[in-house]
């Protein structure tokens, strides 16, 4: 993997919350946008756009797992633009929503 892919991919990691364009992670690795995505592409399969909403998505599905934080907090949290954002994408990734999801994997951990 190209070690410009993986400080970006670090960066993302690290992050938090923080919201990224295209432009400040390219200038984050001296690149052109365009050549960071076909890199990061050739390199993850995805665009780095992609790979960092899925990133948020799967920390969401951790928070809704673990805690007790609202879908609002968790949206939030995880740099969402807006709560329908955020349930049209956990949807799109998960097939159910995330106040769903919360209470099929809570009604799972009480049978166990």
């Amino acid at each position: 993997m190209d070690a410009r892919v993986e400080a970006v991919i670090d960066l993302m990691h690290q992050s938090g919350g923080i919201q990224f364009s295209m432009c400040d992670l390219s200038r984050r690795v001296n690149l052109s946008s365009t050549r960071l995505r076909q890199l990061f592409k050739r390199d993850t399969g995805l665009s780095p756009l992609q790979y960092l909403r899925d990133l948020r998505i799967k920390e969401a599905e951790r928070l809704l797992r673990l805690t007790f934080l609202s879908v609002k907090e968790v949206a939030c949290l995880t740099a969402s633009k807006d709560v329908s954002h955020f349930v049209r994408d956990f949807k799109k990734q998960y097939g159910v929503t995330p106040s769903e999801f919360r209470t099929r994997n809570h009604a799972s951990r009480k049978l166990a």
